[in-house]
């Protein structure tokens, strides 16, 4: 099990009117910080991590401190927790070393953009997604 974190910028376009960071900006850090994970360390070591496309399934997020604009990056720690035969949930929590500003779920699935339509996840992916799988939900249901 490998928790991978991402030091991620707060750019000040991420903020409203209210001088927080909107919760749209707070899909966009998901979704950067999944890309690292998915594109740059699959990419890194020989996988090809949904190589044929996939969608996302659903998201959910549960805030607990505002957060605004800071020089410094906050940290997007992220894990699998759970693999399924055509879906995998990926958690997350954003945080610095004091506060948690949130925690949150993503479900993704691997999907064939040529033939459209959902399909199994591979060996392969499988695999990757394996290295980063801890038995925990960022968000307790």
């Amino acid at each position: 099990m490998a928790v991978h974190v991402y030091p991620c910028p707060i750019r000040w376009s991420d903020m409203d009117v209210y001088g927080v960071v909107n919760n749209v900006s707070f899909l966009r850090l998901l979704e950067e910080a999944r890309v690292d994970l998915i594109w740059r360390l699959g990419a890194q070591n020989g996988d090809a991590f949904f190589s044929g496309g996939s969608v996302v399934v659903s998201h959910a997020i549960s805030y607990r401190s505002p957060l605004v604009h800071q020089h410094s990056p906050v940290d997007i720690h992220m894990w699998v927790s759970e693999i399924r035969a055509a879906s995998v949930t990926i958690d997350y929590e954003i945080k610095d070393d004091e506060t948690v500003y949130a925690v949150a779920s993503t479900t993704m699935a691997p999907y064939s953009y040529e033939g459209r339509h959902l399909r199994r996840i591979d060996a392969r992916e499988e695999a990757f997604l394996e290295r980063f799988f801890e038995d925990r939900r960022a968000i307790k249901v």
